[in-house]
């Protein structure tokens, strides 16, 4: 009797072994199949952006003036450290929005549902609170 209980408890065991390794492994392939869904589409027509740039624990957003939307902020032309560093520079701390002309496309990536302006160039406005 102990040893029948023994053999039904381990093919218990193996049955619930191998049912979790076929849903992990579903899991695993709909990830991948979920990653070639992915839609980005982008914007082929360079606009002007009138709204206030933000940097903090290193992303850049921007701030649009006339819809509010936020956008992630790229610069393919620029380098990223420097850009830190003149943001600072002006600021001289995160989180301060300062006012820009960005001139860019927008990109949006469906999937995780955010929109990315691409910077081709920008022009300082104005430093909220500092009236300069």
């Amino acid at each position: 009797m102990i040893l029948e209980l023994r053999n039904i408890f381990f093919y218990f065991l193996i049955f619930i072994f191998l049912s979790c390794n076929i849903q992990i492994d579903f899991i695993n392939n709909y990830n991948e199949s979920k990653k070639e869904v992915k839609k980005i589409t982008e914007t082929t027509i360079s606009k002007d952006f009138k709204g206030w740039w933000i940097y903090g624990d290193g992303y850049h957003l921007f701030k649009d003036e006339i819809t509010l939307l936020e956008f992630n902020l790229e610069f393919p032309n620029e380098n990223m450290n420097e850009l830190k560093e003149l943001y600072l520079a002006i600021c001289e701390m995160e989180y301060f929005p300062m006012e820009c002309k960005m001139t860019g496309k927008i990109k949006e990536d469906s999937l995780k549902g955010q929109s990315t302006l691409v910077v081709s160039e920008f022009e300082i406005l104005y430093i909220e609170g500092c009236g300069e």
